[in-house]
């Protein structure tokens, strides 16, 4: 009997033991997941920049995903603007991982003269071929060189160029979407809240290369 008894008692500590370290897990990786989405909702933006208005905040009455990031970039608007307006799918691409977003096809190191034209109503930075009010952005609001407002149904991904210093550009973004109960919602839970950031810091400081770059050597040169 005591060594039934024994045997019981030892079961159970190894279950409580087990239970504390699933729940100590779980504790852990919800603490970690609210730290990490702390930091890639405002990677780069001060804290003004992160609470302050944005051109196109209007756009969307509710959103649960509101990410704020900035970067910093040795060129003035004017020379940051052109590599922003030709983002998308076989246009210049995302400056991110291609592999993922262009189809493997490197985002362009140039200005492409083709993409520079763009006015309210139009596609942009489109995600498919050919684009339309799914796959892409419309632009809602353009104040060349300084701001960019393109929107969906759901979201909205607005763009500031400041100059903060003589040659220098703040490139401030706002990304903001809507959670909807639906089918698909699993999978803009993932690419929102996991994907979005790697991509998204990518992004700027392939921008920001660029127009530096293109900055120190001269003029960027155009596409045929």
């Amino acid at each position: 009997m005591r060594v039934a008894a024994r045997r019981c008692l030892s079961q159970r500590m190894r279950a409580a033991t087990a239970a504390l370290g699933v729940g100590l897990g779980v504790a852990l990786g919800t603490l970690g997941a609210c730290v990490y989405r702390r930091r890639h909702l405002r990677w780069g933006a001060r804290p003004d920049e992160v609470t302050g208005a944005m051109p196109g905040d209007d756009l969307l009455a509710r959103a649960e995903f509101v990410a704020t990031r900035a970067i910093s970039i040795a060129a003035p608007p004017d020379e940051v603007w052109p590599w922003l307006v030709q983002v998308g799918f076989r246009r210049a691409g995302f400056y991110s991982y291609d592999l993922l977003d262009n189809l493997g096809r490197r985002s362009a190191r140039e200005i492409l003269p083709e993409f520079q034209e763009l006015g309210v109503g139009d596609l942009a930075a489109p995600m498919a071929s050919p684009p339309d009010e799914r796959t892409a952005f419309t632009v809602q609001r353009i104040e060349p060189p300084h701001v960019l407002v393109w929107a969906k149904p759901d979201s909205t991904w607005s763009w500031m160029l400041t100059e903060e210093l003589p040659g220098r550009t703040r490139l401030l973004t706002r990304l903001k979407a809507r959670y909807d109960l639906g089918p698909f919602l699993p999978v803009t839970l993932l690419l929102m809240e996991v994907a979005d950031f790697p991509m998204m810091r990518r992004m700027l400081l392939g921008i920001r290369e660029r127009a530096e770059a293109s900055r120190e050597t001269g003029a960027a040169p155009a596409s045929p």
